[in-house]
């Protein structure tokens, strides 16, 4: 049976300042904190199978990112530099009154994830990424051509208000094709699910925001050139291997970044990895951190 998310009895919706903005979060449980961030087009919804299962352990907190949603929506490019996305969740941990989290990432929040985790090594416990490379795998990938032609719409997301307009037409329905498009089991995606995602999209300024994401980002030094070092922290890489977006080769070697890494492949499966398998990813992440407790 599919219940709406918006009235599961143990979710509650709650918001947070920090870094200049008030960003709204759903949380379940207690214990340490598990930081969940979405991706895009998405918002805490793409996380709906995994907060209960994981609030059983933990205190799960599924944050809407800045621009999305119900959180602020800041106007200008600057507002969304991946630095001001990383001070944003920097800001959540320590906020939340924690010292340091468990923190997952799929798409945009893997990205940002993996940010945090470099510049912010002591707030990250484990980390936790989904269908989303190591920013110098993908850097490299950009210089490939079936990297590129995959990465299309990154480059069509440049151009102003275009975007915009193509993403809104027909009641949203670029929005909804995203994901059973891209999905391989389309039954993942409940009509309830799709209109959720059309919802969120069609708030008041989310749309240009969630496009700016890319806007302020593509071409920034620090993200093409950067001199990327050994992370240090217990990673756990999850790959959909039937992604459209980002090809497979993406996580190949990504071991001389990362010294302790863990890499689950699932075949048969889109880019919505946490999505349209679920229980898998639940395991294993499980999985994941049951064995880097003794670490």
């Amino acid at each position: 049976m599919h219940t709406t998310s918006w009235q599961h009895p143990d979710w509650h919706h709650q918001w947070i300042s920090t870094n200049g903005v008030r960003l709204h979060y759903v949380t379940q449980g207690a214990g340490d904190l598990m930081l969940f961030l979405h991706g895009f087009p998405e918002f805490w919804y793409s996380w709906r199978h995994q907060i209960p299962e994981f609030a059983q352990d933990y205190k799960v907190v599924a944050l809407d990112l800045r621009g999305y949603n119900d959180s602020d929506k800041p106007t200008g490019l600057d507002a969304y530099r991946l630095s001001e996305l990383v001070a944003d969740v920097a800001g959540v941990i320590r906020g939340l009154g924690y010292e340091r989290c468990i923190l997952v990432g799929h798409d945009w929040g893997g990205a940002i994830a993996w940010n945090v985790a470099y510049t912010h090594p002591e707030l990250v416990h484990r980390l936790i990424v989904l269908n989303l490379p190591h920013p110098a795998k993908f850097a490299a990938g950009l210089r490939t051509p079936q990297q590129l032609l995959r990465s299309w719409y990154i480059f069509f997301f440049q151009i102003p208000g275009l975007p915009e307009l193509a993403l809104q037409a027909g009641d949203y329905q670029m929005i909804a094709n995203a994901f059973v498009g891209m999905a391989v089991d389309k039954t993942a995606f409940t009509p309830e699910d799709l209109e959720a995602y059309k919802d969120a999209a069609a708030k008041r300024g989310a749309l240009t925001a969630m496009i700016n994401y890319y806007r302020a980002n593509l071409l920034q030094p620090g993200l093409i050139s950067r001199d990327w070092g050994v992370l240090d922290i217990p990673t756990l890489l999850i790959w959909g291997e039937e992604d459209a977006a980002l090809g497979k080769e993406l996580t190949y070697n990504t071991e001389v970044y990362v010294k302790d890494l863990t890499v689950r492949y699932i075949p048969q499966c889109s880019h919505w990895v946490q999505q349209e398998q679920p229980q898998l990813v639940n395991q294993y992440i499980r999985e994941f951190l049951e064995q880097t407790t003794t670490r």
